[in-house]
């Protein structure tokens, strides 16, 4: 029998991000107090306090180490029950970051992060950072490690993206939430249901946390209004076509939105990828090589600009208009990594 309704709560999980950044604190308190904190509990952007045992604690003349196992949750994670391990000594100038074993190297342009550098991203860097300052900090080398993250990579887009020799550090939140189509398409339904029966005039659905932030603040929007999209518009704005409320918003960023403007409803990378031949069809004559050429949808906006992402919009809200078939009003947002929106079109 097909279950609409999750039949219990699905448990969530922590990003390698968070995982990383619990093992740089207990690691850098060892080598300020000579003692390892077992739970390490850590601040995430949201304001969540997790606390994570050690599994691996390590410490000689300038140097500690801390292994975490990642614990997804619920959630089909690829890196369920990896070691994330920082290595940690007292050297360099201010706060810098090293790729050790299983963890990539960004080759490629268009990610967030420069070629050549250790593939951790700009949010798990911040946290990392902001640990080691609430700390005192200090000049401090962050080698990060995930033992078989080469093998594991293989599972994942890294290749693909041009990240090599392993996982990359991830997440924005610090929280993974559990992947199960019907547990979240069903979440999404009961969102929608408690919009309406608020009387609510406008809802927004979302790709992720940095879209939602820019669209809630746009609109200022109350939280009740902010559904948890993901990847799924289509469970989203069908829901809506049944159930309508007067006013939708869709928002995400410019990759995410590119699927949506090609037609695509489940926005997942293993269930729908950008096509490049499509988008260099809307860039400009003089760039299409260009655009064929690149690496990511991210590394296209760049090159091109808000023009593109203009169009992006506008081709998106037509597909969203065509799913919802209703009198509701639609807009499609489209947002930069910083939270910039960079399109809108209503």
């Amino acid at each position: 029998m097909r279950l609409e309704k999750p039949q219990s709560p699905l448990r969530r999980g922590w990003t390698t991000g968070a995982c990383a950044t619990a093992a740089v604190k207990a690691a850098y308190t060892a080598l300020l107090t000579g003692h390892f904190p077992d739970p390490v509990s850590i601040i995430l952007p949201k304001g969540e306090q997790p606390a994570f045992p050690l599994a691996l604690e390590e410490k000689g003349e300038g140097w500690a180490r801390v292994g975490i196992i990642k614990d997804a949750g619920d959630d089909p994670d690829v890196t369920h029950g990896a070691m994330v391990i920082a290595t940690l000594c007292l050297c360099g100038k201010g706060v810098t970051f090293k790729a050790g074993e299983g963890v990539g190297t960004v080759t490629k342009p268009g990610l967030p992060i420069a070629v050549g550098e250790p593939a951790i991203n700009p949010v798990p860097r911040q946290m990392m950072t902001a640990e080691i300052a609430a700390l005192g900090g200090g000049d401090v080398e962050i080698e990060i490690s995930i033992p078989d993250g080469a093998n594991i990579a293989i599972k994942t887009w890294n290749p693909r993206l041009g990240i090599i020799g392993g996982l990359s550090i991830l997440g924005t939140t610090g929280i993974v939430n559990p992947f199960s189509c019907a547990a979240w398409i069903a979440s999404i339904h009961r969102g929608i249901d408690v919009a309406r029966a608020m009387k609510l005039e406008h809802v927004a659905g979302c790709t992720g946390s940095t879209s939602e932030d820019a669209v809630r603040a746009h609109f200022n929007l109350p939280l009740e209004a902010m559904l948890d999209m993901g990847d799924f518009a289509g469970g989203l704005l069908k829901y809506i076509r049944a159930n309508p409320v007067p006013r939708v918003t869709i928002g995400g960023g410019f990759g995410k939105m590119v699927k949506l403007a090609q037609g695509a409803m489940d926005l997942h990378s293993g269930r729908s990828q950008v096509d490049f031949a499509w988008l260099a069809e809307k860039a400009p004559e003089a760039m299409r090589a260009e655009v064929l050429a690149a690496n990511t949808a991210q590394q296209v906006s760049e090159l091109v600009g808000p023009s593109l992402a203009e169009k992006i919009a506008e081709e998106a809200l037509h597909h969203v208009k065509r799913v919802l078939q209703t009198s509701s009003v639609a807009d499609v947002i489209v947002v930069d990594r910083a939270g910039k929106i960079i399109a809108h079109a209503s």
